[in-house]
């Protein structure tokens, strides 16, 4: 690594962050995996545990996501993975995180959801108190179960909204799932003051976006494709909607086949409102200050535009008006130095 590139890094290691497209469940290190299955007596390999991890497209993405979830058995297992997060978020100075948890998967699996809750909740707490991270539960359906599965997934949020539950999304293949399936679960979440997001634009056309704008969608979960509708862009930087960029998950599902094709930079020259993701960082082997240095190497972002794009993701999060100030005025003073 040259100087340029170490004081680039200590630069963005840091700046104080915020990240808002997280998957708990594509956080889990292998190593940590194997720990579990080692807990409960199993025979079982590093390369077994290796081969998970593996896919080759969006698909097999997928796939192995949903391979890795069902590994997930107490709520054991679930505290000590929100632990193990809130480790890491502490290691890269990201100081708030809105972390999907994927509650239609635990209940096609028909876990018992409530005692799961309580490990998440456990791990929550510790990591608060050791850490001193702030950490808010989006509680995320999946769209290719249909919309009462979707409807199910977000009465639980409304039951937990007062312990750090404060919205919902829809991720998964947009293709097999599209938002106009939602539009009714979408509104009674919206009629009950959860938070709404959805993943769109990532394997799903432009159409895919206007229709989670539609499903009034407050963050779009990656954006890829807008970049195909001019005017959907301009309605985007012109509302101020903030897309959740993800630049490692988009390359390595094979949606970006080249990051030089990426929207990332045109969407900010344009005026969007973008924040930087690291989406299942233990899947795509990243990390949130990786994609920060990817941004500026690639796109030739300068410390400013990445002081933005972190002051943006503190701005664009779910957090209450006096907290959100807190965290402002603490990054404004950070960044000032």
């Amino acid at each position: 690594m040259s100087t340029s590139d170490r004081l680039a890094s200590s630069f963005i290691r840091l700046l104080p962050k915020a990240e808002l497209h997280l998957h708990l469940e594509g956080t889990i290190e292998p190593a940590t995996l194997l720990e579990l299955r080692q807990r409960r007596g199993e025979q079982v390999t590093p390369a077994e545990i290796e081969a998970l991890y593996r896919y080759d497209d969006f698909p097999g993405f997928l796939l192995s996501f949903k391979n890795i979830t069902e590994q997930l058995r107490t709520p054991e297992d679930y505290e000590l993975i929100t632990y193990r997060l809130m480790q890491k978020l502490k290691e890269e100075n990201i100081l708030h995180a809105e972390v999907y948890i994927s509650v239609g998967v635990c209940l096609s699996r028909k876990q018992e959801f409530d005692a799961i809750f309580e490990g998440l909740h456990r791990g929550r707490a510790r990591g608060a108190r050791d850490f001193g991270v702030s950490l808010l539960w989006l509680f995320d359906a999946v769209r290719q179960l249909g919309p009462e599965a979707a409807q199910k997934v977000f009465e639980l949020a409304l039951r937990y909204n007062d312990r750090e539950v404060v919205g919902v999304g829809i991720g998964g293949d947009e293709q097999k799932g599209p938002p106009e399936l939602f539009r009714d679960a979408y509104a009674w979440a919206a009629d009950h003051g959860l938070r709404l997001t959805a993943h769109a634009g990532e394997n799903g056309p432009p159409e895919s976006v206007w229709g989670a704008l539609n499903l009034r969608a407050e963050r779009i979960g990656h954006g890829l494709t807008a970049f195909h509708d001019s005017d959907l862009v301009e309605e985007l930087a012109q509302r101020q909607v903030p897309v959740e960029i993800c630049l490692t998950s988009n390359l390595r599902t094979g949606l970006c086949p080249n990051l030089n094709d990426h929207p990332a930079k045109s969407y900010f020259d344009r005026g969007l409102m973008i924040t930087l993701n690291s989406d299942d960082p233990a899947m795509f082997g990243t990390t949130l200050a990786r994609e920060y240095h990817i941004a500026q190497q690639t796109f030739g972002f300068t410390d400013e535009h990445l002081r933005e794009l972190a002051r943006n993701s503190f701005e664009a999060s779910f957090l209450p008006a006096e907290k959100k100030l807190q965290f402002l005025n603490l990054f404004d003073a950070a960044a000032a130095r």
